[in-house]
């Protein structure tokens, strides 16, 4: 069912609830580097475009982007990941906001930092577009002994966690066993804080969590369905994987379409996009809406008021280029604007 929000001074409310409160980030990070040019000619060589170079820049993506969000929007994030002691890793890392702690990465000696870079294009006049992208070291190899150290990282850095993001982009290094240990983890310390997936390729393969963020395409391809704008399908697939998963509430981000929050025992959720339809980029979308709920869930809030504060960052920072984060006086204009229609 389609519902017409929470009262704004609810979520303005819990927008002040949202600093600094911990969360600590577990997973994948890329180094986005980002190569910007201008077309001058076609090669006669080949049919192919000749960019004049202008300049380039690396910025945290996967877990590093989720952590950079999390520093936005106020609050304070541990991230416990992998970079190689290469040029990207040190770059990556000196990306991370203030407010990101790095105590608890983990520099790999002879390890590559996995590196996307993107290609963009554009005349003197015009704005530069993705033309082709080029991945490095996304799936590296790891030994036994790299592996135990990050999972000693882990559960160190969770001892003090208000809510725990963990971010699969599927190089391997995430893996369920991880995340079971996790939950453990929590469960005999006693501290029932809430849990997060965002799983890129696995996400039936993770059980008993607080909340998944998938975006449509990720049921699609968990389930082996098509649910282009069909509603009914929609929200079967949502509570199949609400189901499968034994999840306590299912966030699927639909691009234009917004949101379909999944609770159990619950009607449905449909949220709106919030913004214009007219998407910008929408590089490392998803890490922003899982860390706004991962945050908003950690400062006391509901899984829909979570839900309806993950989407106004989402609508945000879909209209900003690459790899972008929201801060929280942006979050706030955002939610008073749209309440006043």
């Amino acid at each position: 069912m389609d519902t017409p929000g929470l009262d704004s001074g609810h979520l303005l409310s819990l927008t002040g609830a949202l600093r600094g409160k911990a969360v600590v980030v577990v997973g994948d990070v890329v180094a986005d580097e980002f190569v910007y040019g201008r077309v001058s000619r076609v090669s006669r060589e080949a049919p192919v475009l000749i960019l004049e170079y202008d300049s380039s820049e690396i910025v945290a993506g996967g877990a590093g982007n989720a952590a950079n969000n999390i520093a936005a929007f106020g609050g304070r994030a541990s991230l416990v990941a992998l970079v190689g002691r290469d040029v990207p890793g040190r770059r990556l890392v000196s990306a991370l906001r203030k407010g990101v702690e790095a105590r608890h990465m983990l520099r790999v000696a002879g390890m590559a930092t996995p590196v996307k870079t993107r290609i963009l294009a554009g005349g003197v006049h015009s704005a530069k577009q993705q033309v082709v992208r080029i991945d490095r070291g996304v799936a590296p190899t790891l030994t036994p002994r790299v592996r135990a150290a990050f999972e000693r990282a882990v559960l160190k850095a969770i001892a003090r966690a208000d809510a725990v993001l963990v971010s699969d982009y599927g190089s391997g290094l995430i893996t369920p066993g991880l995340v079971r240990g996790i939950r453990r983890n929590l469960v005999q310390a006693r501290r029932p804080v809430p849990i997060l997936i965002d799983s890129r390729y696995r996400l039936l393969a993770y059980h008993g969590l607080t909340a998944c963020t998938p975006n449509q395409s990720e049921v699609e391809q968990a389930l082996g369905v098509r649910i282009n704008d069909d509603t009914r399908l929609l929200e079967k697939a949502g509570r199949e994987i609400l189901e499968r998963t034994r999840t306590q509430a299912v966030l699927v981000t639909r691009g234009s379409h917004g949101m379909a929050l999944f609770v159990r025992n619950r009607p449905v959720v449909h949220i709106p996009i919030f913004g214009s339809d007219a998407i910008v980029d929408v590089t490392g979308a998803g890490d922003t809406v899982v860390s706004a709920m991962a945050l908003a869930l950690a400062a006391g809030g509901d899984f829909e008021a979570a839900a309806r504060l993950a989407n106004y960052a989402g609508g945000l920072v879909v209209m900003k280029r690459g790899t972008a984060t929201v801060g929280v006086n942006e979050l706030r204009r955002a939610i008073s604007k749209d309440s006043r229609g």
